[in-house]
């Protein structure tokens, strides 16, 4: 049996949804229901559902924000209100998208398509160009005004920034001038973002979003979300049953799992 969760933080356009899916898809389960972005990807996580109709604008965590922490074979549905010319991006990465008000004769539509991607099949030989045309919708979609900024100052003839060097964390009640390279990864921890290095662990404020857009991109790579690698420290990388990709980082010994959205950066691994 096939398996869904919603996530949307307008109940009433939940439950129709719900209602419509069950109606003209007999055979799928709504394993969830999701009020926010932040339910939403536990659930996923937990559950592991074969699709996930994720509406875009929602309190906590985004649905791309969401779309861009899957790990494992989860694939995409958007729901949103935004015009479907913001939306071309993802027309080949996302499995469909539904533009709000939902109509009954384009969910028809979106379901046969749905089963259609779902059915056993054998992988395309350009799978991996799927997973990468995703990341950089996402990426574009959710970066911040910042890093736009930063880029239109460029293009503009303004003199790009350095990258980042050092770091300055805390450790109890010292706070260490961290030197970039030895970074092994950043990591995003609640309100903090923890720093791990061969000699240690620190916490600095600064978010992923915004190291992303300070670290230089020849060393480091965002593999997830809330992580980003220093490539110079990787180690090896392995591949489970489920075809899910997992690093690890010399001096480091819990193993760091790759999102799907990031997947391509290893192809050749």
């Amino acid at each position: 049996m096939t398996t869904a969760l919603i996530a949307d933080d307008e109940p009433h356009l939940a439950l129709y949804l719900r209602e419509q899916l069950l109606l003209l898809w007999p055979g799928l389960e709504i394993v969830h229901v999701a009020p926010n972005g932040v339910d939403a990807a536990d659930a996923i996580a937990r559950l592991q559902p074969d699709v996930a109709f994720l509406d875009i604008q929602m309190p906590g965590l985004t649905g791309l924000e969401v779309a861009q922490g899957i790990e494992g074979r989860t694939r995409v549905v958007f729901v949103t209100a935004y015009d479907e010319y913001a939306l071309q991006a993802f027309d080949e990465a996302a499995l469909d998208y539904l533009l709000k008000p939902l109509r009954q004769e384009r969910l028809i539509l979106s379901v046969r398509r749905i089963r259609a991607a779902l059915a056993p099949q054998p992988v395309p030989p350009d799978a991996d160009l799927s997973d990468a045309r995703l990341a950089e919708a996402l990426r574009r979609l959710l970066s911040p005004p910042s890093v736009a900024s930063a880029a239109a100052g460029a293009a503009a003839g303004a003199v790009p920034q350095a990258p980042l060097r050092y770091v300055r964390a805390a450790q109890g009640a010292v706070t260490q001038q961290i030197v970039v390279e030895d970074v092994l990864f950043f990591q995003a921890d609640d309100k903090y973002t923890t720093v791990r290095t061969a000699a240690g662990e620190y916490l600095i404020r600064t978010s992923i979003a915004e190291l992303a857009g300070q670290l230089d991109p020849a060393h480091f790579c965002q593999v997830h979300r809330a992580t980003l690698v220093n490539l110079a420290h990787l180690d090896s990388t392995r591949r489970d049953e489920t075809s899910r990709l997992f690093l690890r980082m010399r001096g480091h010994e819990a193993e760091l799992p790759v999102s799907r959205a990031y997947v391509h950066h290893f192809k050749a691994m």
